[in-house]
């Protein structure tokens, strides 16, 4: 609701849709920037503190922002109020998806933990999925039953009271003692290992993917003069992914993560090159449906890889900045598709989802290299990846 919420103020408040697409990209910038660092200082100072700070100023953000747009301040003030709506988004989805894991490890016997773990982040996955779909059709609603300031109104206020009450949750990761950090925390430095860096460039070509599938998918149906239903349509893509997603947890072990990820970005491949095929809707369904079986499944291997090469004590740290990297990619690639739809067309436009899959495979393989057969040697258990 964030990122496309602020495209649909902008355009509608100022009129131009590359300010639009510029400033929504700087929510994404702002993610960037301060996203892993909202993670850190969960893992350093607790959840609690640092999820009551960050939704308290990001609700205050969206709402001064909804006003900013109808004002007569310049554009770079808006920019700037964007940037700190992304530098102080909440990663609540991280935030659980650490929780969870977190649980799973330390109330489980071993033997237990990789398949439970792949339950809930499979939940998390679909969930996501659930959110990409009918967040743009939440603030077209809202948009359209009372004013383009509407959307953003309700992403404050939503801010406000969930994240009030997840930070309150009793589930809610205590903050460490002072003596407890330095035995606690694995080094910084852990963070920037290849595997786990690997991982996250896998996920920033999903987020670039889903950014780039909405924005083209709305200029395709624009071009048909039915742009008001793209959200209808992206759901075929999304509620066969959320359903992908949840039935990983089926999957059978031979089938492990090392081959998922190629196996899942190569069927999201496939999806890209039916993409260039399309010429009316329906080619459009049978593209997006294809699409669906590989994007999910694909989300739910990435966050177990992130799962298992999370380095000690860095759980919350390593999930913002893989849940970063989804928004960053969105944003970034929401802005990109959106000029080349308009200075170029909606053809060369529906390119772009397909390079992000190709980017997204070519991770894997990289993956591949990266990952010796045997098991993933973090804390997450005996996950097998050969």
């Amino acid at each position: 609701m964030m990122v496309v919420g602020v495209l649909t103020l902008v355009v509608a408040a100022r009129g131009s849709v590359e300010l639009g697409g510029l400033t929504s990209a700087m929510v994404g910038a702002g993610v960037a920037c301060f996203g892993p660092l909202v993670g850190a200082a969960a893992d350093r100072f607790g959840q609690r503190t640092t999820l009551l700070a960050v939704g308290i100023a990001n609700s205050i953000g969206l709402g001064a922002l909804a006003w900013i747009a109808f004002s007569p301040l310049p554009d770079f003030v808006m920019l700037a109020t964007s940037f700190l709506i992304g530098a102080t988004a909440p990663q609540v989805a991280p935030m659980s998806r650490s929780r969870l894991v977190s649980i799973a490890q330390t109330k489980l016997p071993a033997e237990q933990r990789p398949k439970t773990i792949n339950a809930p982040l499979a939940y998390e996955s679909a969930a996501d999925e659930v959110v990409f779909v009918f967040g743009p059709v939440i603030v077209g609603v809202l948009a359209m039953a009372f004013g383009a300031w509407a959307p953003l109104a309700g992403a404050a206020a939503l801010t406000l009271f969930s994240v009030t009450a997840f930070a309150l949750h009793h589930t809610s990761p205590p903050a460490r003692a002072h003596n407890e950090l330095e035995t606690a925390l694995a080094p910084t430095s852990d963070l920037w290992r290849a595997p786990l860096l690997v991982t996250v460039a896998g996920i920033f070509a999903v987020g670039l993917f889903f950014g780039a599938m909405l924005t083209s998918l709305t200029a395709f149906m624009q071009d048909f003069g039915q742009a008001d239903e793209t959200g209808i349509l992206y759901g075929v893509m999304g509620v066969g992914s959320a359903v992908l997603a949840v039935g990983v947890t089926w999957f059978s072990p031979k089938f492990t993560l090392r081959y998922r990820w190629l196996a899942f970005a190569a069927v999201l491949a496939a999806g890209g090159v039916l993409l260039q095929t399309v010429t009316d809707i329906s080619s459009m369904i049978v593209a997006l449906a294809v699409l669906g079986l590989g994007i999910g499944p694909l989300l739910v291997t990435l966050y177990g890889f992130g799962a298992a090469r999370t380095p000690a004590g860095r759980s919350a740290t390593v999930m913002t900045m893989l849940g970063s990297g989804v928004i960053v990619g969105q944003s970034l690639a929401s802005a990109m598709t959106g000029i080349v739809a308009e200075s170029v067309s909606t053809q060369a436009a529906l390119f772009l989802p397909l390079a992000a899959a190709i980017l997204a495979l070519l991770a894997g393989v990289v993956n591949w290299l990266l990952t010796p057969a045997g098991k993933l040697p973090q804390a997450t258990g005996p996950l097998q990846v050969p």
